[in-house]
C-alpha cells in the first residue's frame, strides 16, 4: 500500500510490540512506512510510577522502525485517559497543586521526548482536550480543573524544548462534526496566535459506514487547512456499526456478521474518503490506520465489549479485503 501512496503521504499503522513478529511484522513491512505505538507511549504504560519509567514496549517499536527505515509518530504525551494513579495525587494523599502538576508534566514530556529525540518525527502532544459537551469549550479533565487552559500550551512548549526538530500535533476525534470542528479550530487558532510551537492537527478518523458525510469531511479539511497547519489522519478505521461514546454490554439481538451489504457500504465509505484525501493531497501529510487488520482491533472491545468489528483493509487472515483494492485504486486514476 505504501508504494501506491508514495507520491502522496506516508501510510502508517498503530502497533503493539506483539505485532512486530511473524506474519504481522512481514505484512507491516510490506504495506506501511510509518508506525504509531497504540498504547506503549501513553503516560500510564510508559510512566507507571513517579520515579519509574517502563521503556520496554516503546523501545521495541522504535528499534523495529529504525532497523527497517520506518517513520514513527509518538502518541500521546498528555491525555485525560490512561494516566497513572500517582499523577494527580501528592504523598499526603491530597490533590496536587497546579505548580506540581505542571512540573510533573514537564518532567514526563522531557524524559519521553528526549529519549527518542531524532527517532520520532512527530508527536501527538495533547490528545482530546475539547469537551464532548457541545456547550463547553474544553473537557473538564483533571488537567483542566487543576491547571486551566494553560496545560495545553505548556505541553507543546515542553515537547518543543525537548526536541526542536519534532513536528507537534494536537489530536482529537469527531473533528468533522460542525460543532466540534469549530471548537477545535478555535483552540488551534488560539495556540497559533499565541506563538505556541504547534505544527499540525491530527484528525483521528474513527468513522463508520454512516459518517462522516462528504460535505462534513471536505468542510473540515477546508477549515483546518486555512490555519496553515499540517493535517494528518492519525487513527483511521471505518466501523460497521453506528458511533457510540459510552461502553455498554452487547445486546442479545445484535448481529456481528460482516454481511455483503455491510461490506458494500464500507467499500463505498472508504472509497469516498480516499478520493477526498487525493484531492487534498497538498494539505495532508500522513494517514495512519488504527491497528493492522480485522484480526485484532480496539473496536472489538469498544464501545461494546466482545462484539466483533471489521473496520480495516485486511481481514482476519491478514489478507487484503476487496476494500483494499478500492483504496489503492483511488490513486491510480
Amino acid at each position: 500500500m505504501k508504494d501506491h501512496f508514495r507520491d502522496y503521504y506516508p501510510i502508517g499503522v498503530a502497533v503493539s510490540p506483539r505485532s512486530l513478529q511473524g506474519p504481522e511484522a512481514a505484512m507491516i513491512l510490506k504495506h506501511f512506512n510509518s508506525l504509531t505505538p497504540e498504547n506503549a507511549m501513553k503516560m500510564g504504560p510508559i510512566h507507571p510510577e513517579e520515579n519509574r519509567y517502563d521503556w520496554t514496549g516503546a523501545d521495541a517499536i522504535v528499534r523495529f522502525a529504525q532497523e527497517h527505515g520506518l517513520k514513527v509518530r509518538g502518541h500521546a504525551l498528555c491525555w485525560h485517559e490512561q494516566t497513572p494513579a500517582w499523577l494527580f495525587t501528592g504523598a499526603d494523599g491530597k490533590t496536587v497543586t497546579r505548580e506540581v502538576l505542571l512540573q510533573r508534566l514537564r518532567e514526563h514530556i522531557t524524559a519521553v521526548v528526549s529519549r527518542y529525540r531524532g527517532k520520532i518525527y512527530a508527536w501527538d502532544v495533547v490528545n482530546e482536550a475539547i469537551a464532548d459537551d457541545s456547550t463547553k469549550f474544553l473537557r473538564e479533565s483533571p488537567w483542566y480543573t487543576l491547571c486551566g487552559e494553560d496545560f495545553i500550551a505548556k505541553a507543546f512548549e515542553y515537547a518543543h524544548a525537548a526536541d526542536p526538530e519534532a513536528l507537534l500535533f494536537y489530536n482529537d476525534y469527531n473533528t468533522e462534526r460542525p460543532e466540534k470542528r469549530e471548537r477545535v479550530y478555535r483552540l488551534l487558532k488560539k495556540l497559533k496566535d499565541a506563538g505556541v510551537p504547534i505544527h499540525g492537527v491530527g484528525l483521528q478518523g474513527h468513522w463508520s459506514i454512516f459518517e462522516p458525510s462528504e460535505k462534513e469531511l471536505r468542510s473540515a479539511l477546508d477549515r483546518f487547512s486555512s490555519l496553515s497547519l499540517a493535517i494528518q489522519f492519525t487513527e483511521l478505521d471505518v466501523s460497521i456499526y453506528r458511533w457510540e461514546k459510552f461502553p455498554r454490554a452487547r445486546r442479545a439481538d445484535e448481529s456481528e456478521a460482516f454481511t455483503p451489504a455491510l461490506e458494500a457500504q464500507q467499500r463505498q465509505q472508504y472509497t469516498r474518503v480516499f478520493n477526498i484525501f487525493r484531492q487534498y493531497k497538498n494539505a495532508i501529510t500522513g494517514v495512519t490506520f488504527w491497528n493492522v487488520s480485522d484480526r485484532r482491533t480496539w473496536l472489538d472491545e469498544y464501545p461494546v465489549k466482545g462484539r466483533k468489528n471489521y473496520p480495516l483493509l485486511f481481514d482476519q487472515q491478514l489478507q487484503p479485503k476487496n476494500v483494499y483494492y478500492d483504496v489503492i485504486g483511488t490513486v491510480a486514476r
